[in-house]
């Protein structure tokens, strides 16, 4: 398999415009290009560890990257790594900040990147070899808002060694890789309360909060969430293609409970959609801490929005919720993204292809709009919150102007007459 030497892409990365290929910041450009001193690793260096057997809810793909001769910069679209492609984990402090950052960046910028491919990927983009494809698009995108998400990462990149930027990848990556298993840990017994009757009554039959056998499409409740708007949950012969797996749903072909209320409308596709109750109340869980998810409780700790500075919904973060309630009411114990059964990865793109659609710009602002006004409500109210002119606050300024005011002239006729 081809791939980059992370030193023989290096110096290509002198004129890189990646903004104006792009269409996001045609002005964006890195500094100028200072070489380092040639080092043996590469940032593409293939390195695969043992998955750790305890680790059954959030297993990896193992692939890697082999290294090859630098003799070509050119990049075959078969056979060249994919930055939105997961990649090995790597062992990195629990205390980098980089961690702490790529948690953030899986959330809200891309849920399954490969983080080395990545970067050396968007440094190979030049004038002569700019991104082409839809896919090489979307990555150099993305890499634009991993440079912004993350302080001095750019001048790291360009400027240190490639051991170090190599240990910065592997930090982001195993943030990006551990954020979404905490995630999915703490969805996993919190949606079943979600989906049990609102009158207090458990399900009929009655679900496990920490196991995962008997969700998906073997329970009433969790198969009729599931079931693709293309189907007819109540065909008993639907239903029993399904639990038998008979019938193998694409990740493209989406299930009921992403639209509000679990209903479809099919001359108006995008009424009610990624705006169900249970989308709200997972967003809630992972953003604004567990407690807000229940609407009579408030939020007992900082949150993942509030630790980040987080004010604002991204497209990216409402498709890595609807993908995680999928797997967590799905029958599958492991979250890998082209696992056959859940298809997650394909689901996740085939919302953010949607979300990132211009033609759909009108329909994604408007739901952007609707999530931050039921997520960040406080964010909204301090921008267009005026006081009225008879408030206690104006009235007491009011008052201070009118006796300085006064003060002033008195001040002014003394003088007058002293003179």
């Amino acid at each position: 398999m081809w791939t980059h030497d992370f030193t023989t892409i290096w110096s290509p990365c002198r004129d890189l415009l990646i903004g104006s290929y792009l269409g996001v910041n045609p002005n964006f450009s890195f500094p100028p290009f200072r070489r380092s001193p040639p080092r043996t690793p590469s940032l593409l260096s293939s390195t695969t560890s043992p998955m750790s057997r305890n680790d059954k809810e959030n297993r990896d793909p193992r692939y890697g990257i082999q290294n090859s001769s630098p003799a070509s910069r050119k990049r075959p679209a078969s056979a060249m790594a994919s930055g939105l492609s997961l990649g090995a984990r790597k062992k990195a402090s629990p205390k980098d900040p980089y961690v702490h950052h790529g948690r953030h960046f899986g959330r809200t910028v891309f849920a399954f990147p490969n983080i080395h491919a990545l970067v050396a990927n968007a440094l190979a983009f030049n004038d002569e070899n700019p991104p082409n494809t839809p896919q090489e698009r979307r990555e150099a995108r993305i890499y634009v808002k991993l440079l912004n998400l993350i302080p001095g990462l750019k001048e790291i990149i360009l400027d240190a060694d490639p051991d170090e930027v190599t240990e910065v990848c592997a930090s982001i990556q195993k943030g990006t890789n551990g954020g979404r298993a905490d995630d999915t840990k703490g969805l996993k017994p919190a949606i079943i309360d979600w989906i049990s009757p609102e009158d207090g009554e458990p399900l009929r039959p009655k679900l496990p909060r920490n196991s995962k056998i008997e969700r998906g499409f073997h329970h009433p409740r969790t198969g009729f969430l599931l079931c693709p708007i293309s189907m007819d949950w109540a065909d008993e012969e639907v239903r029993e293609q399904l639990r038998n797996k008979e019938i193998s749903v694409s990740g493209e072909d989406w299930p009921v409970f992403l639209f509000r209320d679990e209903k479809f409308d099919s001359e108006e596709p995008w009424r009610g959609l990624l705006r169900s109750r249970l989308l709200v109340l997972a967003y809630k869980h992972v953003f604004t801490s567990p407690s807000s998810a229940d609407d009579h409780s408030r939020a007992t700790r900082s949150g993942n929005a509030r630790l980040h500075g987080m004010t604002r919904v991204t497209a990216a973060s409402i498709a890595y919720i609807a993908t995680q309630v999928r797997f967590a009411l799905s029958d599958a114990a492991q979250f890998c993204r082209s696992d056959y059964d859940t298809d997650s990865e394909t689901f996740y793109t085939s919302l953010l292809d949607l979300l990132e659609d211009p033609e759909e710009e009108e329909e994604v602002t408007a739901l952007i709009a609707w999530w931050n006004k039921v997520i960040f409500p406080s964010t909204l109210r301090s921008t267009t919150r005026v006081a009225p002119a008879n408030s206690a606050w104006r009235l007491i300024k009011k008052k201070r102007a009118e006796k300085k005011a006064l003060a002033g002239a008195a001040s002014t006729a003394r003088g007058e007459e002293g003179s």
